[in-house]
């Protein structure tokens, strides 16, 4: 799902947006900007296709090619905001749908106001990011010694997926994984691995592409080595964490007067979903890596932000940063502002690097895999900082 954001200055647009009952107060609350929605690519959420074969065979290139259409008609539609400064942000597998749709705004020439892109907990490159799991997973206390160290040696993450991708998981991996399936416990959210979990629900995001995409691959696994019951993606509203927003806005969604007031309608399915019950996406594209992508976009002089949560051990901030880290190296890159915390308010909202003009990374501190979901007023902040090109605060 992507959003698009319009604050008195800027356009941004916003990919892999859970939406939110605007009835609820949060600190993003009193943010002057217009967000539009859209729901990317067809299949998810509301949004379908008239022609159903579109959704046995949808990728990354595809995806991307359908958001410029997209973009071109809306900035014709709505001209008042073509010079406006334009920005693209997302988390989690917006680190493949962001950079790829910078890239083709910039090839393609469009008169858009392209400034810069906001990548948060992205998939940028397949084996350091899956592997940046394991030392995860053992730093934070969730395995042991040993199985770490069988993780390292014999089948570490991204193997493991590989295979599960291929439909061929080997003997020593299911080996591997019954022994991390014993240890880390199903009611640990690998979203956000200090947060609570919501113990009634069966609607995660995990849960459902496991049960879609991976169980078949893996007929004779134990559900815990790859999934997690009931882990939810976590909504803090008023100072308290709703750990069971994702249940509540499936329900919220599915209510006919919301509907009806987003004038949406249900096209071959019966409910709204929170993972796609039709569309077949290409998964192999997970592990077509996108950081050259990034480095391509740094060098052409886009701003660019990638931030992390770093709570989250799906996507683990260590990956990132070592990511960000050879981005600058192979553009020979100065650090401009050295690794050092940054403050939200009194405390620290996480740590930053800033390398040449238009590369930064930081993380937010106490932040899930969907940070502002978990930490709002310290992604705010980093949200504002990006896009009015101010450093973070200090002490």
């Amino acid at each position: 799902m992507e959003g698009l954001v319009v604050p008195p200055l800027e356009l941004v647009l916003l990919s892999n947006m859970a939406p939110l009952d605007q009835q609820q107060e949060t600190v993003w609350s009193g943010m002057k900007a217009n967000m539009l929605y859209l729901e990317s690519p067809a299949g998810v959420g509301f949004s379908y296709s008239v022609n159903q074969t579109f959704y046995s065979s949808v990728n990354d290139a595809m995806t991307a090619r359908d958001n410029l259409v997209f973009l071109r008609r809306w900035f014709v539609k709505f001209p008042q905001y073509k010079q406006r400064d334009f920005f693209i942000a997302g988390e989690s597998y917006a680190g493949h749908y962001v950079p790829q749709l910078a890239r083709l705004i910039i090839r393609s020439k469009v008169n858009f106001n392209l400034k810069g892109i906001a990548i948060g907990n992205p998939l940028l490159e397949f084996n350091t990011d899956l592997n940046a799991r394991d030392h995860f997973y053992w730093s934070h206390g969730l395995i042991s010694d040993s199985t770490y160290q069988l993780l390292t040696s014999v089948c570490n993450n991204s193997k493991l997926i590989r295979e599960a991708i291929a439909r061929s998981v080997s003997t020593a991996c299911f080996g591997v994984y019954t022994l991390v399936q014993q240890e880390v416990s199903d009611s640990i959210d690998p979203y956000d691995v200090t947060g609570d979990v919501c113990l009634s629900s069966n609607h995660s995001q995990l849960k459902i592409f496991n049960q879609q995409l991976v169980r078949p691959r893996l007929p004779n696994l134990s559900p815990q080595v790859l999934e997690v019951d009931s882990i939810k993606q976590q909504q803090q509203v008023m100072g308290k964490v709703d750990v069971c927003l994702e249940e509540e806005t499936t329900k919220y969604l599915n209510r006919k007067d919301v509907q009806m007031a987003l004038h949406a309608r249900l096209v071959g399915v019966t409910s709204w979903h929170v993972c796609s019950l039709v569309l077949d996406y290409d998964i192999s594209d997970e592990e077509i890596p996108t950081i050259h992508v990034v480095r391509s976009l740094v060098k052409s002089g886009l701003a660019v932000l990638v931030y992390s949560g770093d709570q989250d051990s799906v996507i683990p901030f260590t990956g990132t940063r070592s990511l960000v880290s050879k981005v600058a190296k192979d553009l020979r890159l100065k650090t401009t502002v050295p690794y050092r915390a940054w403050l939200s308010g009194n405390q620290v909202g996480g740590w930053t690097q800033v390398y040449g003009d238009n590369l930064s990374f930081a993380t937010i501190r106490g932040a899930s895999h969907t940070a502002p979901s978990t930490q709002p007023k310290r992604s705010l902040l980093l949200f504002k900082a990006f896009l009015e090109n101010k450093p973070l605060p200090t002490a």
